[in-house]
């Protein structure tokens, strides 16, 4: 019985260390993850832009174009993770 007994014992600080909520987000964090969303779609943005241009001999008119679509994206993007902090922010204060 008491070999039973360690086991679950075990077994329950195992599953409540699983089941710990994530760390709070810090500013800097999330200053890193807006900067990234915005410096990735802007990369991606350029970079097939000027591989269209590349391939069609026709410079830079499709690099401007899909840096512009690149930041739109990248805009659109920061605004849905800034939503998506704020629904955590929102959701941690309603539950406590």
């Amino acid at each position: 019985m008491r070999k039973l007994g360690d086991r679950l014992d075990a077994f329950q600080q195992a599953n409540e260390a699983r089941n710990k909520p994530p760390p709070a987000q810090t500013s800097l964090s999330i200053a890193f993850r807006f900067s990234t969303e915005m410096v990735a779609a802007l990369i991606v943005g350029g970079g097939i832009g000027y591989g269209i241009d590349w391939l069609a001999g026709t410079k830079p008119i499709f690099l401007i174009v899909f840096f512009v679509l690149g930041a739109a994206a990248g805009i659109l993007n920061v605004i849905r993770a800034a939503k998506e902090i704020n629904a955590r922010i929102a959701a941690k204060k309603d539950g406590d």
